[in-house]
Protein backbone atom coordinates (compact mmCIF):
# COMPACT_ATOMS: atom_id res chain seq x y z
CA UNK A 1 0.00 0.00 0.00
CA UNK A 2 1.06 3.60 -0.59
CA UNK A 3 0.61 4.19 3.12
CA UNK A 4 3.37 1.64 3.92
CA UNK A 5 5.70 3.21 1.35
CA UNK A 6 5.20 6.81 2.48
CA UNK A 7 5.26 6.84 6.30
CA UNK A 8 6.77 10.33 6.26
CA UNK A 9 3.41 11.72 5.10
CA UNK A 10 1.65 10.25 8.13
CA UNK A 11 4.35 11.64 10.42
CA UNK A 12 4.03 15.06 8.77
CA UNK A 13 0.28 15.10 9.48
CA UNK A 14 0.92 14.23 13.13
CA UNK A 15 3.52 17.01 13.32
CA UNK A 16 1.18 19.53 11.69
CA UNK A 17 -1.77 18.84 13.98
CA UNK A 18 -0.77 17.54 17.41
CA UNK A 19 1.60 20.33 18.53
CA UNK A 20 -0.90 22.97 17.39
CA UNK A 21 -3.85 21.24 19.08
CA UNK A 22 -1.81 20.52 22.20
CA UNK A 23 -0.73 24.13 22.54
CA UNK A 24 -4.31 25.33 22.06
CA UNK A 25 -5.62 22.92 24.71
CA UNK A 26 -2.84 23.87 27.12
CA UNK A 27 -3.47 27.61 26.78
CA UNK A 28 -7.23 27.17 27.00
CA UNK A 29 -6.85 24.93 30.04
CA UNK A 30 -4.75 27.52 31.87
CA UNK A 31 -7.25 30.22 30.97
CA UNK A 32 -10.32 28.30 32.15
CA UNK A 33 -8.55 27.17 35.33
CA UNK A 34 -8.73 30.77 36.50
CA UNK A 35 -12.03 31.79 34.87
CA UNK A 36 -14.34 28.78 35.04
CA UNK A 37 -13.09 25.48 36.46
CA UNK A 38 -16.23 23.53 35.38
CA UNK A 39 -15.43 24.26 31.72
CA UNK A 40 -11.95 22.81 32.21
CA UNK A 41 -13.19 19.76 34.12
CA UNK A 42 -16.04 18.86 31.75
CA UNK A 43 -13.86 19.26 28.66
CA UNK A 44 -10.87 17.27 29.90
CA UNK A 45 -12.91 14.51 31.56
CA UNK A 46 -15.28 13.94 28.64
CA UNK A 47 -12.46 14.04 26.08
CA UNK A 48 -10.39 11.58 28.10
CA UNK A 49 -13.43 9.35 28.63
CA UNK A 50 -14.10 9.23 24.88
CA UNK A 51 -10.49 8.28 24.25
CA UNK A 52 -10.62 5.57 26.93
CA UNK A 53 -13.83 4.08 25.51
CA UNK A 54 -12.47 3.93 21.96
CA UNK A 55 -9.35 2.19 23.25
CA UNK A 56 -11.31 -0.30 25.36
CA UNK A 57 -13.54 -1.10 22.37
CA UNK A 58 -10.37 -1.73 20.33
CA UNK A 59 -11.47 0.93 17.88
CA UNK A 60 -8.12 2.70 18.33
CA UNK A 61 -4.63 2.03 19.60
CA UNK A 62 -3.58 3.73 22.86
CA UNK A 63 -1.71 6.43 20.92
CA UNK A 64 -4.70 6.94 18.62
CA UNK A 65 -7.09 7.17 21.57
CA UNK A 66 -4.87 9.79 23.23
CA UNK A 67 -4.61 11.77 19.98
CA UNK A 68 -8.38 11.64 19.55
CA UNK A 69 -8.91 12.84 23.12
CA UNK A 70 -6.57 15.79 22.53
CA UNK A 71 -8.34 16.77 19.32
CA UNK A 72 -11.75 16.42 20.98
CA UNK A 73 -10.67 18.72 23.81
CA UNK A 74 -9.37 21.25 21.28
CA UNK A 75 -12.69 21.17 19.42
CA UNK A 76 -14.73 21.46 22.62
CA UNK A 77 -12.76 24.47 23.86
CA UNK A 78 -13.13 26.10 20.43
CA UNK A 79 -16.86 25.65 19.85
CA UNK A 80 -18.83 26.37 23.00
CA UNK A 81 -20.87 29.41 23.94
CA UNK A 82 -21.93 30.68 27.35
CA UNK A 83 -23.61 29.26 29.31
CA UNK A 84 -21.29 26.27 28.95
CA UNK A 85 -23.04 22.99 28.22
CA UNK A 86 -20.82 20.12 27.00
CA UNK A 87 -23.56 18.80 24.72
CA UNK A 88 -23.58 22.14 22.92
CA UNK A 89 -20.01 21.79 21.65
CA UNK A 90 -18.23 19.85 18.92
CA UNK A 91 -18.20 16.86 21.28
CA UNK A 92 -21.52 15.76 19.75
CA UNK A 93 -20.42 15.60 16.08
CA UNK A 94 -17.15 13.95 17.15
CA UNK A 95 -19.22 11.32 18.98
CA UNK A 96 -21.32 10.88 15.84
CA UNK A 97 -18.21 10.38 13.71
CA UNK A 98 -16.81 7.86 16.19
CA UNK A 99 -20.03 5.85 16.42
CA UNK A 100 -20.55 5.78 12.67
CA UNK A 101 -16.96 4.68 12.09
CA UNK A 102 -17.25 1.97 14.76
CA UNK A 103 -20.44 0.57 13.24
CA UNK A 104 -19.34 0.89 9.62
CA UNK A 105 -16.02 -0.91 10.14
CA UNK A 106 -17.81 -3.84 11.77
CA UNK A 107 -20.58 -4.27 9.22
CA UNK A 108 -19.77 -7.28 7.05
CA UNK A 109 -16.36 -7.75 8.66
CA UNK A 110 -16.09 -11.38 7.55
CA UNK A 111 -16.54 -10.36 3.91
CA UNK A 112 -13.95 -7.60 4.28
CA UNK A 113 -11.51 -10.08 5.79
CA UNK A 114 -11.98 -12.35 2.76
CA UNK A 115 -11.31 -9.36 0.51
CA UNK A 116 -8.29 -8.37 2.58
CA UNK A 117 -9.68 -4.87 3.24
CA UNK A 118 -10.78 -5.21 6.89
CA UNK A 119 -9.43 -2.73 9.43
CA UNK A 120 -6.80 -4.09 11.83
CA UNK A 121 -8.33 -5.61 14.95
CA UNK A 122 -6.18 -3.45 17.19
CA UNK A 123 -8.04 -0.42 15.84
CA UNK A 124 -6.99 2.74 14.05
CA UNK A 125 -3.54 4.22 14.41
CA UNK A 126 -2.79 7.71 15.68
CA UNK A 127 -2.04 8.88 12.14
CA UNK A 128 -5.41 7.60 10.90
CA UNK A 129 -7.29 9.38 13.68
CA UNK A 130 -5.41 12.65 13.20
CA UNK A 131 -5.81 12.47 9.41
CA UNK A 132 -9.59 12.24 9.84
CA UNK A 133 -10.17 14.68 12.73
CA UNK A 134 -7.12 16.92 12.75
CA UNK A 135 -8.06 19.51 10.15
CA UNK A 136 -11.37 20.17 11.90
CA UNK A 137 -9.42 21.06 15.04
CA UNK A 138 -7.08 23.36 13.13
CA UNK A 139 -9.83 25.48 11.55
CA UNK A 140 -12.01 25.56 14.67
CA UNK A 141 -9.46 27.33 16.85
CA UNK A 142 -9.99 30.94 17.86
CA UNK A 143 -6.92 32.42 16.06
CA UNK A 144 -8.06 30.96 12.74
CA UNK A 145 -11.65 32.15 13.17
CA UNK A 146 -10.55 35.64 14.26
CA UNK A 147 -8.35 35.90 11.18
CA UNK A 148 -11.22 34.80 8.94
CA UNK A 149 -13.66 37.22 10.58
CA UNK A 150 -11.41 40.08 9.47
CA UNK A 151 -11.50 39.00 5.83
CA UNK A 152 -13.80 40.88 3.39
CA UNK A 153 -14.67 37.72 1.50
CA UNK A 154 -18.12 36.85 2.70
CA UNK A 155 -21.44 37.25 0.94
CA UNK A 156 -23.60 38.91 3.58
CA UNK A 157 -26.72 37.27 2.12
CA UNK A 158 -25.75 34.09 3.97
CA UNK A 159 -25.76 35.89 7.28
CA UNK A 160 -29.02 37.73 6.71
CA UNK A 161 -30.81 34.67 5.34
CA UNK A 162 -33.83 33.29 7.22
CA UNK A 163 -32.06 29.91 7.07
CA UNK A 164 -29.39 31.23 9.42
CA UNK A 165 -29.76 31.17 13.19
CA UNK A 166 -32.29 33.94 13.95
CA UNK A 167 -32.11 36.95 16.24
CA UNK A 168 -28.32 37.23 16.26
CA UNK A 169 -26.21 40.24 15.25
CA UNK A 170 -24.20 39.99 12.05
CA UNK A 171 -20.92 39.24 13.84
CA UNK A 172 -22.54 36.33 15.68
CA UNK A 173 -24.02 35.05 12.41
CA UNK A 174 -20.57 35.17 10.83
CA UNK A 175 -18.85 33.32 13.66
CA UNK A 176 -21.59 30.68 13.81
CA UNK A 177 -21.43 29.97 10.10
CA UNK A 178 -17.64 29.73 10.19
CA UNK A 179 -18.22 26.60 12.26
CA UNK A 180 -19.28 25.03 8.96
CA UNK A 181 -15.57 24.57 8.24
CA UNK A 182 -14.77 22.14 11.09
CA UNK A 183 -18.23 20.58 10.85
CA UNK A 184 -17.82 19.91 7.11
CA UNK A 185 -14.45 18.28 7.82
CA UNK A 186 -15.97 16.02 10.48
CA UNK A 187 -18.92 15.14 8.25
CA UNK A 188 -16.56 14.27 5.39
CA UNK A 189 -14.54 11.99 7.66
CA UNK A 190 -17.71 10.09 8.56
CA UNK A 191 -18.86 10.02 4.93
CA UNK A 192 -15.55 8.63 3.70
CA UNK A 193 -15.50 5.84 6.29
CA UNK A 194 -19.15 4.90 5.73
CA UNK A 195 -18.89 4.95 1.94
CA UNK A 196 -15.80 2.74 1.80
CA UNK A 197 -16.82 0.31 4.55
CA UNK A 198 -20.48 -0.06 3.59
CA UNK A 199 -19.73 0.04 -0.12
CA UNK A 200 -17.47 -2.99 0.15
CA UNK A 201 -20.31 -4.98 1.70
CA UNK A 202 -23.39 -3.76 -0.17
CA UNK A 203 -22.10 -1.96 -3.23
CA UNK A 204 -21.33 -4.85 -5.54
CA UNK A 205 -18.60 -4.20 -8.13
CA UNK A 206 -17.59 -0.54 -7.85
CA UNK A 207 -16.37 1.71 -10.69
CA UNK A 208 -13.43 4.04 -10.87
CA UNK A 209 -14.49 7.64 -10.37
CA UNK A 210 -12.24 8.78 -13.24
CA UNK A 211 -12.94 6.17 -15.93
CA UNK A 212 -16.14 4.37 -14.80
CA UNK A 213 -14.23 1.10 -15.25
CA UNK A 214 -15.44 -1.81 -13.07
CA UNK A 215 -12.83 -2.72 -10.45
CA UNK A 216 -12.54 -4.88 -7.34
CA UNK A 217 -14.00 -3.66 -4.01
CA UNK A 218 -11.47 -1.74 -1.95
CA UNK A 219 -9.67 -0.31 -4.99
CA UNK A 220 -8.42 3.24 -4.40
CA UNK A 221 -10.66 5.74 -6.17
CA UNK A 222 -13.54 3.30 -6.70
CA UNK A 223 -17.13 4.26 -5.87
CA UNK A 224 -20.49 2.51 -5.82
CA UNK A 225 -24.05 3.75 -5.56
CA UNK A 226 -24.64 2.03 -2.22
CA UNK A 227 -21.36 3.28 -0.81
CA UNK A 228 -21.98 6.84 -1.97
CA UNK A 229 -25.48 6.87 -0.50
CA UNK A 230 -24.10 5.52 2.79
CA UNK A 231 -21.55 8.32 2.79
CA UNK A 232 -24.16 11.00 2.16
CA UNK A 233 -26.35 9.65 4.97
CA UNK A 234 -23.38 9.60 7.35
CA UNK A 235 -22.48 13.17 6.39
CA UNK A 236 -26.06 14.29 7.00
CA UNK A 237 -26.11 12.66 10.44
CA UNK A 238 -22.90 14.38 11.53
CA UNK A 239 -23.93 17.72 10.00
CA UNK A 240 -27.32 17.55 11.74
CA UNK A 241 -25.75 16.58 15.07
CA UNK A 242 -23.23 19.40 14.82
CA UNK A 243 -25.82 21.95 13.76
CA UNK A 244 -27.96 21.12 16.78
CA UNK A 245 -25.01 21.00 19.18
CA UNK A 246 -23.55 24.32 18.06
CA UNK A 247 -26.95 26.02 17.90
CA UNK A 248 -26.80 26.65 14.16
CA UNK A 249 -29.58 26.88 11.62
CA UNK A 250 -30.26 25.47 8.18
CA UNK A 251 -27.47 27.56 6.69
CA UNK A 252 -24.89 25.86 8.90
CA UNK A 253 -26.30 22.45 8.03
CA UNK A 254 -26.40 23.18 4.29
CA UNK A 255 -22.84 24.51 4.21
CA UNK A 256 -21.52 21.57 6.21
CA UNK A 257 -23.16 18.80 4.21
CA UNK A 258 -22.30 20.46 0.89
CA UNK A 259 -18.65 20.64 1.94
CA UNK A 260 -18.72 17.02 3.13
CA UNK A 261 -20.15 15.70 -0.14
CA UNK A 262 -17.60 17.67 -2.14
CA UNK A 263 -14.84 16.23 0.06
CA UNK A 264 -16.20 12.71 -0.39
CA UNK A 265 -15.82 12.88 -4.18
CA UNK A 266 -12.51 14.73 -3.87
CA UNK A 267 -11.28 11.83 -1.73
CA UNK A 268 -12.18 9.36 -4.50
CA UNK A 269 -10.48 11.55 -7.09
CA UNK A 270 -7.26 11.69 -5.05
CA UNK A 271 -7.45 7.94 -4.53
CA UNK A 272 -7.88 7.26 -8.25
CA UNK A 273 -4.96 9.48 -9.20
CA UNK A 274 -2.27 10.39 -6.66
CA UNK A 275 -2.80 7.47 -4.28
CA UNK A 276 -2.85 4.85 -7.04
CA UNK A 277 0.36 6.29 -8.45
CA UNK A 278 2.00 6.04 -5.04
CA UNK A 279 2.37 9.79 -4.57
CA UNK A 280 0.05 10.01 -1.55
CA UNK A 281 -0.73 7.52 1.19
CA UNK A 282 -4.18 6.99 2.64
CA UNK A 283 -3.59 9.28 5.61
CA UNK A 284 -2.59 12.14 3.31
CA UNK A 285 -5.65 11.54 1.12
CA UNK A 286 -7.95 11.60 4.15
CA UNK A 287 -6.36 14.76 5.55
CA UNK A 288 -6.54 16.59 2.22
CA UNK A 289 -10.13 15.46 1.71
CA UNK A 290 -11.27 16.90 5.05
CA UNK A 291 -9.37 20.07 4.15
CA UNK A 292 -11.21 20.25 0.82
CA UNK A 293 -14.55 19.89 2.62
CA UNK A 294 -13.70 22.84 4.87
CA UNK A 295 -12.44 24.88 1.92
CA UNK A 296 -15.61 24.23 -0.07
CA UNK A 297 -17.80 25.33 2.85
CA UNK A 298 -15.74 28.50 3.17
CA UNK A 299 -15.90 29.11 -0.58
CA UNK A 300 -19.70 28.86 -0.51
CA UNK A 301 -19.78 31.65 2.07
CA UNK A 302 -18.20 33.98 -0.47
CA UNK A 303 -20.94 33.50 -3.08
Amino acid sequence: MAQDKLPWQSKLILLAVLPFAGTDVLLAGFGWATESVPVLIWTTVLSALLGLITWKLRAATPAAAASGALITACLMFSTFEFPFEPWHTALIPVLAVSLLAFVATRVGRSKKERLGTAEARRGRSAAQVVANLGFAALVATEPVRIWLLDRPWFNRAWFNSPTSSLYLPLAAHTETLLLAMPLAALAEAAADTASSEIGQVLGGRPRMVTTAQIVDPGTDGAISIAGTLAGVVAAAIVAAAGTWAMRGGWALFNLSIAGAIFGLFFDSLLGATFERKGWLNNDAVNFLSTASASAFALLMLTF
